[in-house]
C-alpha cells in the first residue's frame, strides 16, 4: 500500500523523471532537534520519527527525486543545548529545521534567521515560533491547547486549578486557560505552581484539591451549577503521570474532582499503560491539536513507522511530537515539490512557503498557508496560521472525540493578556 501512494505523492505529481532534463537532484539535509534522556520532558519520539520519515522517502526514490538527509541533535531542554543544535545545523548547511521541540525559543531562532534557514513545524512551546520571520508553525501550540482547554472546561467544571511549571514558559499557561475559560463566562482558575522534574507532587496535589474542593460529592444529586465537578488541569509534559500519580494517592475526601490536560502531557499510550479503563484518566478532558489516534488520516504515517522505524520503540504513533513531526515534513515536502528545481536551498524553501504554497496535510489540520493574508491576526502570535483545536474526553479507557468538529480559539488569544 505505501508503495502506491508513494507513486502518487513522490514521483508523478512532480511532473518529471529525476535526471532528465536537468542534472541529478541534489540531496535535501534538515535537522530535527528535541531533548532526550533530561530531568525534564522528553521528546525521543520526534527525531525518531524524522529518521523514520528519510528511510521511508528514500526507499521509494526521494522527494521529487531528492535524496533526504536527517540530521538529530539532542536540545538537552537547556539554552546552551538549543543554540548548540541550532549552530550545528548552520555548519552542517542544512536547508530546514524540521518537525522539532524546545522551550529556548531565544536561544535557537537567532542563528537560524541569520543563516536564513526556515523552521518548519516546531512543537509551538516557545513564542519566537510564533513571531520569526522563518518560523512556519502547523499548529497554534501550548497557547492554543491550553486556550481551548478553557473553552473545554468552562461548561463542564464548577472550579478550575491549574498546576503547570514554575518557570517563564509556565507563567502565561494559567493566562491562556484562563482566556478560555472567561469566553465561557467562568471564573479564573487557582494557580498552583510546581517543579518540572520533581519524583513527587503531593504537595501540589492538595493544593490542586483544595482549589477545586466545592466540586460534587459523590452520591450528590441535580445537574445544576453548584452540582458540576470540580477540575484539576495539569501541564507538566512528561511530568503530569507524576503528578496524577501523586493525587490518586490522597485520602478519598468524597468528592468527584475531574482530571484535565492537554496533548503533550496525556496521550493513549500513558493511559494503556496506567490502567486504561480502570486507570486514573478515566473520564479525564484533554485537548488536542489533531483528530484522534485512531482516526483513519493516520494510517500513513502508521504504515511509514511499522515499516520503516525498524522497531524503534522511540515512536508512538499516538504521540503528539511524533504527529507534529510527521506533518511538518508534510510541509517539507510540499514546499520542495514547489521549489521544482534540482537544488535545493534553504532561501528557496522559505520563498516557497512565503509565496503562497498552500500544504494539505489529508485533513490532519486545515489547509496552511504562511503568506500575510493567510496569518490569522493574533496578537503576539503573528505567524500563526492555525488555531484549530480538538476536545477528546478518556472513555472505556479511550481518546474518544467530545465533538466531530474542531475549534477555532484564534478570538480566544486576540483577548489574551500577554
Amino acid at each position: 500500500m505505501i508503495t502506491a501512494v508513494v507513486g502518487a505523492l513522490l514521483v508523478t505529481g512532480c511532473g518529471r523523471i529525476p535526471g532528465i532534463g536537468g542534472g541529478s537532484p541534489e540531496p535535501v539535509t534538515v535537522m530535527t532537534f528535541a531533548p532526550e534522556n533530561t530531568d525534564a520532558t522528553n521528546m525521543p519520539g520526534m527525531p525518531a520519527m524524522a529518521k523514520a520519515y528519510e528511510r521511508w522517502a528514500n526507499a521509494t526514490g526521494g522527494i521529487d527525486g531528492h535524496r533526504l538527509r536527517v540530521i538529530t541533535c539532542n536540545e538537552g531542554n537547556t539554552p546552551a543545548g538549543a543554540s548548540e543544535c541550532a549552530r550545528r545545523a548552520v555548519d552542517e548547511g542544512v536547508d530546514a529545521v524540521v518537525g522539532s521541540y524546545s522551550q529556548h525559543g531565544g536561544a535557537f531562532m537567532a542563528p537560524l534567521e541569520a543563516a536564513a534557514i526556515p523552521f518548519i513545524g516546531g512543537y509551538g512551546l516557545a513564542e519566537e515560533e510564533f513571531t520569526s520571520y522563518v518560523s512556519y508553525p502547523v499548529n497554534g501550540g501550548q497557547a492554543a491547547l491550553l486556550a481551548g482547554q478553557g473553552l473545554q472546561l468552562a461548561e463542564a467544571c464548577r472550579e478550575v486549578a491549574i498546576v503547570r511549571p514554575d518557570s517563564a514558559a509556565g507563567d502565561r499557561l494559567p493566562r491562556l486557560l484562563g482566556a478560555g475559560l472567561a469566553h465561557g463566562d467562568h471564573e479564573a482558575p487557582a494557580d498552583v505552581l510546581a517543579p518540572d522534574n520533581a519524583s513527587d507532587y503531593t504537595r501540589e496535589a492538595r493544593k490542586a484539591r483544595a482549589a477545586v474542593g466545592a466540586g460534587t460529592r459523590t452520591g450528590g444529586s441535580g445537574n445544576g451549577g453548584a452540582e458540576r465537578p470540580g477540575c484539576v488541569t495539569a501541564a507538566l509534559g512528561e511530568r503530569t503521570e507524576t503528578f496524577v500519580d501523586s493525587y490518586r494517592r490522597l485520602p478519598d475526601d468524597g468528592r468527584e474532582i475531574r482530571f484535565s490536560s492537554v496533548t503533550g502531557s496525556v496521550g493513549q499510550s500513558l493511559i494503556n499503560r496506567t490502567g486504561g479503563r480502570n486507570g486514573p484518566y478515566e473520564g479525564a478532558f484533554v485537548t488536542g491539536w489533531y483528530p484522534g489516534a485512531d482516526d483513519s488520516r493516520w494510517n500513513l504515517m502508521k504504515e511509514v513507522v511499522d515499516e520503516h522505524a525498524f522497531g524503534d520503540n522511540r515512536i508512538d504513533p499516538t504521540d503528539s511530537g511524533a504527529q507534529t513531526t510527521w506533518i511538518a515534513f508534510s510541509v517539507l515536502n510540499s514546499a520542495i515539490r514547489a521549489v521544482d528545481s534540482d537544488e535545493i536551498t534553504s532561501r528557496k524553501l522559505i520563498r516557497a512557503l512565503d509565496g503562497g504554497l498552500a500544504v494539505s496535510t489529508g485533513g490532519l489540520t486545515p489547509t496552511l498557508r504562511w503568506k500575510y493574508g493567510d496569518q490569522e491576526g493574533i496578537p503576539g502570535y503573528p505567524r500563526a496560521v492555525n488555531s484549530s483545536v480538538t476536545f477528546h474526553v478518556v472513555r472505556d479507557g479511550r481518546l474518544t472525540a467530545q465533538q466531530r468538529a474542531s475549534a477555532r480559539v484564534s478570538e480566544v488569544l486576540s483577548y489574551t493578556p500577554r
